[in-house]
């Protein structure tokens, strides 16, 4: 019956026609309010369901736990593996897809088709996949999973369709990648080395033919065996037994000698001449002791022999150095003749390759770059450079450089807000790269039609912040600040930042920005604020601060009736203030047992400092200790640059700050804001009870900073889950069914059977701020600029303002602050304005326009404040005054008609989970409601109706770094931190999506393949077969048969060859293939022509034999044969 009863409710709820003046959305005083008709508020809403559908459009950073590295040397791209099964490709500023494996099974190895548009993947979980990248968005055209054995070791030649496999048994297997079926031909290990052998070889670490011979197949052990294996002749050319183990094996480009990479740290050279003993062995990192002994080294995990015509050979090399140096750094090391380079990295190294101007691997091979990819970074080493200087990377791979805290997005800023951050942040750029291009060109990327400014911005735990330029779906840094220089250095081990955040005191928890107005506003995990102003001047300035004790407790703060006849707090024409003096403290705040009263978590500097040109600190505001107790942390924030004031709040009340005249104006608990309009019975308070109890929220650094989050957003669910306007209502259920009551019991701690009673005890946070011109009370006629205030209790209060409009009367004059107005009530926490016109349209806040403070006074022209305002009431005639006020907690949506207060519209939008993220954004020309939920769904509502137009299940799972860092922004756009070193952004809007393709890069391009070099008659002569291997008549099913079907289990992609075919479709891609018919074609032909010619010359043979043999036979008699 309950479970009936809760569908009846919520079909009364949430359909927009029976919720007009329902009982459900009264007033303050919990009577039902007569709300307008329909026809008052004529709406044309025209966004429907067609209009959203969610994608994922780009992903920005660095690989997170990288594992793979590929690199195609004609297409010039760059593949990622990670961890997670993930694979990003790279190509120019640009081009870059990301692929995920559905399994999310790690990525062991990647192999380019080279200048082929295709790539094979091998993964954790025994699997190949072929991905097509003939597509701007790539597919898995065909899967082979080994049921078996486990995959160690990939190699795919040049020009071959036939895929080495090795695996954790020793045994290698062949794949054709056409069809992706396994060939018959297998290389067991028992027979690959001597049968005498009486221990097992290990593992397969390598694979490779020979560039002499592709008929001959290089198989390296684990254990320090290798093995050349004739492929042909299916025997063994020579074995190798070495003692050390093997972790890598290159050639040099003739095919004569090879170089093996071993865990002691040495490198072995081999001759195949005479395999009985390396021709030489080298420990690079090796220093031989006094005692004769060589020092111990760690192994050396890959080295590569590269060849160059104008100078020696180049021996690259990861690991190798000695184990007795503490503290080294992961190190590359670069031999080259003599000369031993060696480049310390900031990561260990998790894979590198060398790049060469030739793809044919018996060829001078011309190094001219190594890639190394860092645990977290990726970087490129110039070879043709003495010095080996990075190149400047392209892409924001320096997303993590400290780990993100917070992050914000902006659409449709400004457009000289980019060129300025950038030319402002240019300056401040690292030297000392190579001068030559990125070499990683490869793909094609234009400038799509549906771009336009977007930025992006991140919070780090280093205190520092970042602006990226996002336009165009890429992503590039503009400009770094750093917070932490407003403060003294904190001495570690002590003084008042070291109890609380010893980890990062600095962490950025909150950012505001006004884009127009340019002023930013950063909130540490310090409690404290920074304000900022822009400046294209340097300046001297002392910073001003401002200490503000928001450690309100019932017995401590001023009571309604003071309020009401002392609206105002701050005194006139103070500019210096100090705040915390001009209100009560508690009583015991002055005793000597207190150990810290009345002190600020760190120092700001007090000192005059030099600023140069970007944001500039123009105010810092710090929450300070009370009676040995630490300030709480910031809540919520808003900035108003027209009014020139800022609001905070945390778990203790609220704070107005006059930023321009930097007094603070209203400093109250969340309490005594209600005056005589508390919509909660709240118990009488129980004797002072030990302090500890809030210390349990002291900032205990950063890690705890994400718990205490997630505490609060948890807290904040579970608190009054089932409360609603009609309180009464609640009551009486509450005493008809007391299972309810328990099971509420369950979520968090012990409270009243009533819910309408509260503990004087309970927390009620500040959870969100908005300035904007409303209507404080019922009676207002004109709208005046209001702060609206939602509270963790699902409360919304209004608070008018009285400000100066003349710019001089603004600068002397206070602020007053009157009491609070309206009162309305939702379900859970509120967490977003919004306010709409009449007519639907959103209303922008008032701003000042930007004006540079620091620049050269122009006597003619004086510099005054310009103000920007939107008016509810400019663009209604028809309508009449007023506007409507969007308000969205985490459990419920309602929309309330200004002055009067009434609700519209109620929308429960969540039962089972509760909504995380919630703004009012525009899409399509139109206004909507953008949610994201705790259970990973994404929603959109209609405005003002609060209609339900898309709910997806997007995310199956929601951990904190998501929920702290997931934001809407306008156009249909979202993002978040989807690793801790990597931006997703995704898109809710259909447009977008239909647009994508044409914003997305395309990774393969059709490009000749470069024609292999002349050997010369006498190499050709004396160097071997090479050109006459036919795999086909080795591998093939009729001469090797078909492999075990229990062996490996071939899974057809998505894509298929005729998704393949589909996305090599176009005019570019239909004259690629028709040259490549026609190619082939004319290596058939000239083929069909040989076999002519021999078959004639054959037949003359014979006709020249026969009549030989006629003429001999001729006179002979019968008895005489």
């Amino acid at each position: 019956m309950k479970k009936f009863r809760k569908v009846l409710d919520g079909l009364t709820t949430s359909s927009p026609g029976g919720t007009i003046g329902s009982p459900s959305c009264g007033s303050a005083a919990g009577t039902p309010t007569a709300a307008p008709t329909p026809k008052e508020i004529d709406v044309q809403e025209t966004l429907v369901s067609e209009n959203f559908q969610l994608c994922k459009t780009v992903r920005h950073g660095f690989a997170y736990q990288p594992t793979a590295l590929a690199f195609d040397p004609v297409q010039k791209i760059l593949a990622i593996g990670s961890r997670s099964g993930g694979v990003r490709i790279l190509g120019r500023p640009g081009v870059d897809c990301y692929c995920q494996h559905e399994s999310g099974a790690a990525v062991l190895q990647l192999q380019f088709l080279i200048n082929e548009g295709a790539l094979v993947t091998a993964c954790a979980d025994d699997t190949l996949h072929l991905w097509n990248l003939r597509q701007r968005r790539p597919a898995v055209l065909h899967s082979l999973k080994f049921n078996r054995e486990r995959i160690t070791f990939c190699h795919l030649p040049f020009q071959s369709k036939w895929l080495y496999v090795g695996t954790e048994r020793g045994n290698t297997h062949i794949v054709n990648i056409e069809s992706f079926i396994l060939s018959g031909y297998v290389i067991m290990w028992n027979k690959a080395i001597e049968l005498s052998t009486k221990t097992h070889p290990g593992p397969v670490v390598h694979l490779s033919d020979s560039p002499k011979d592709e008929g001959k197949l290089l198989i390296g052990f684990e254990s320090g065996t290798i093995v050349q294996w004739d492929l042909r002749a299916k025997k063994a050319d020579f074995r190798i037994y070495y003692d050390e183990a093997i972790h890598s094996v290159s050639w040099h480009h003739e095919g004569k000698q090879f170089m093996c990479s071993h865990s002691d740290g040495s490198l072995t050279l081999w001759n195949l001449r005479n395999t009985t003993k390396p021709f030489q062995v080298t420990f690079p990192h090796g220093k031989i002791q006094k005692d004769g002994r060589k020092e111990s080294c760690k192994p050396i995990l890959k080295v590569e022999y590269k060849t160059s015509r104008s100078s020696e050979p180049f021996v690259i090399f990861s690991g190798g150095l000695s184990y007795d140096k503490a503290g080294r750094r992961p190190a590359l090391t670069i031999m080259h003749g003599k000369a031993i380079t060696v480049l310390e990295m900031d990561y260990p190294i998790v894979e590198f390759m060398v790049l060469c101007e030739t793809p044919y691997i018996n060829e001078v091979q011309e190094p001219y770059a190594v890639v190394v990819l860092l645990e977290k970074d990726l970087i490129v080493v110039d070879l043709t450079q003495s010095n080996f200087p990075v190149f400047e990377n392209p892409y924001p791979m320096d997303v993590h450089e400290s780990p993100v805290t917070c992050t914000a997005y902006f659409a449709d800023c400004p457009p000289d807000i980019i060129p300025i951050l950038y030319s402002i942040g240019a300056k401040h750029k690292k030297t000392g790269y190579s001068q030559k291009e990125w070499p990683v060109s490869g793909g094609t990327w234009t400038l799509g039609s549906h771009t336009y400014p977007e930025i992006i911005i991140t919070g780090h735990a280093d205190g520092s912040v970042k602006f990226w330029d996002a336009s165009a779906i890429t992503l590039q840094m503009l400009y770094k600040l750093k917070t932490s220089k407003v403060f003294e250095k904190p001495k570690p081990g002590e003084g008042r930042a070291a109890e609380l955040v010893e980890e990062d005191p600095f962490a950025v928890q909150m950012v505001s920005w006004c884009p127009q107005s340019r002023i930013f506003c950063v909130v540490g995990i310090s409690a404290h604020i920074i304000l900022y102003r822009f400046s294209k001047y340097d300046a001297n300035t002392q910073i001003v601060a401002l200490e503000v004790r928001l450690q309100c407790e019932s017995e401590d703060v001023i009571t309604p009736s003071e309020n009401e006849n002392n609206p105002c707090f701050s005194e006139p024409g103070s500019h210096s203030p100090q705040p915390h003096h001009q209100y009560p403290v508690s009583p015991g705040s002055r005793t000597p047992e207190s150990g810290k009263d009345s002190i600020p978590c760190l120092k700001v500097k007090e000192r005059v400092v030099r600023v140069p040109p970007g944001y500039q600190s123009d105010l810092v505001i710090q929450l300070l200790w009370v009676d040995g107790e630490p300030p709480q942390q910031i809540t919520s924030l808003d900035i108003n640059s027209a009014y020139g004031l800022l609001a905070f709040g945390n778990c203790n009340g609220l704070a107005v700050v006059d930023y321009l005249q930097k007094t603070v104006l209203l400093c109250m608990s969340t309490l005594d804001l209600y005056g005589a309009t508390d919509p909660y019975q709240r118990l009488t308070r129980s004797p002072r009870r030990n302090r500890q109890s809030t210390s349990e929220f002291c900032m205990r650094g950063l890690s705890n900073f994400y718990s205490d989050s997630k505490k609060r957003i948890r807290t904040s669910y579970q608190s009054l889950t089932e409360l609603t306007d009609n309180q009464q209502s609640v009551d009486m259920e509450r005493s008809k069914s007391p299972t309810s009551e328990s099971r509420e019991n369950s979520f968090s701690r012990s409270r009243s059977s009533s819910v309408s009673s509260i503990d004087r005890d309970t927390k009620e946070a500040v959870t969100t701020l908005q300035f904007g011109e409303s209507y404080g009370r019922k009676s207002d006629a004109f709208p005046t600029p209001c702060l609206w205030v939602g509270t963790s209790l699902g409360v919304v209060l209004l608070i008018p303002m009285s400000i100066p409009n003349d710019q001089e009367e603004r600068m002397e004059e206070p602020v007053t602050i009157g009491p609070s107005g309206a009162v309305q009530m939702l379900k859970g926490s509120v967490l977003r304005f919004g306010f709409l016109d009449c007519m639907g349209a959103l209303i922008q806040s008032p701003y000042e326009v930007w004006r540079d403070t620091n620049a050269p006074e122009d006597p003619d022209r004086p510099r005054k404040r310009k103000l920007v305002h939107f008016s509810p009431s400019s663009s209604q005639e028809a309508c009449g005054e007023g506007h409507l006020a969007v308000v969205c907690s985490e459990r419920q949506a309602k929309v309330f008609l200004m002055p009067s207060q009434s609700c519209l519209f109620v929308h429960n939008i969540t039962e089972s989970s509760f909504v995380l993220r919630a703004d009012v954004v525009s899409v399509c020309n139109s206004v909507c409601l953008a949610c994201f939920c705790a259970n990973g769904h994404v929603m959109t509502l209609s405005l003002p109706s609060l209609r339900p137009l898309m709910d997806v299940n997007y995310l199956p799972l929601t951990d904190m770094r998501i929920a702290r860092t997931f934001c809407f922004t306008n156009g249909g756009q979202a993002l978040y931190l989807s690793s801790p070193t990597e931006i997703q952004r995704i898109t809710y809007s259909q447009e977008m999506c239909d647009n994508l393709q044409e914003m997305l890069g395309e990774l393969f391009t059709p490009i000749e393949t470069p024609e292999a070099q002349n050997r010369g008659f006498l190499k050709g002569f004396f160097g071997g077969n090479a050109h006459t291997f036919d795999r086909e008549e080795l591998f093939g099913e009729a001469a090797a048969g078909k492999a075990s079907r229990s062996l490996a289990q071939h899974i057809p992609g998505q894509g298929g060859v005729e998704g393949m075919k589909v996305a090599a479709s176009g005019a570019v891609g239909e004259l690629a293939r028709a040259r490549i018919a026609l190619d082939e074609r004319g290596q058939r032909l000239g083929e069909l022509e040989e076999r002519t010619a021999l078959m004639m010359t054959s037949a003359e043979t014979f006709s020249k034999h026969a009549h030989e043999l006629m003429l001999k036979c001729k006179d002979k008699k019968w008895y005489q044969f």
